[in-house]
């Protein structure tokens, strides 16, 4: 429709730019701008920053038809240190000083049966390093738990938390999540 509108336009302006000129009018010809404006459909998945890097909460599909395998994944809240009742305190062979927590949810929207695991989680930062799961579940790590290696059945979900040892005068700037033959998806880390 709009295409129509401004060729109909083209062709009454070189209509009128012939008149003019056999006319013998020394007026030049008028002249006429045409402005067009697309407007983006927002995403469904939520917005991404400049870098790709998704916001806090924001949802975000992945489908391997080739597998059947249709999910969605979601990193819902950072939380350093963690704020409930404290696990023992991480020691130097894990890297930090304290608990930091990520919440996520991952469900299985249509299709095969997954495996989900916190393995694929891991806490990037703007140096390049990043801290990966521990994989401790049990005893006093935080609850609720995301789980490691549980089945899922299309149209169910998993949710919990995952514990990071982190350092405590740094802070990630992304939540990632790589699982094999996939490319990353990140969150934002709001500065705190």
């Amino acid at each position: 429709m709009n295409t129509r509108t401004i060729a109909l336009a083209g062709a009454l302006l070189a209509a009128a730019g012939v008149s003019a000129c056999t006319s013998g009018s020394a007026e030049p010809s008028p002249t006429v701008t045409v402005t067009r404006t697309i407007t983006a459909a927002p995403s469904p998945e939520g917005a991404k920053g400049s870098s790709g890097v998704l916001k806090m909460g924001t949802r975000q599909a992945i489908d391997d038809n080739a597998n059947d395998v249709h999910i969605t994944v979601q990193a819902l809240e950072y939380q350093q240190p963690y704020k409930g009742p404290q696990p023992h305190k991480p020691d130097a062979s894990q890297g930090g000083d304290v608990w930091a927590t990520v919440e996520v949810k991952v469900c299985n929207t249509s299709g095969a049966n997954i495996n989900v695991s916190q393995r694929p989680w891991s806490l990037g930062y703007e140096d390049g390093t990043s801290i990966e799961s521990t994989g401790l579940s049990g005893g006093d790590m935080p609850k609720p738990e995301f789980p490691m290696d549980k089945p899922i059945k299309a149209g169910r979900c998993a949710a919990g938390l995952i514990a990071y040892p982190v350092p405590s005068g740094k802070q990630p700037e992304r939540i990632v999540y790589a699982p094999t033959d996939t490319d990353p998806i990140e969150w934002a880390v709001t500065k705190s």
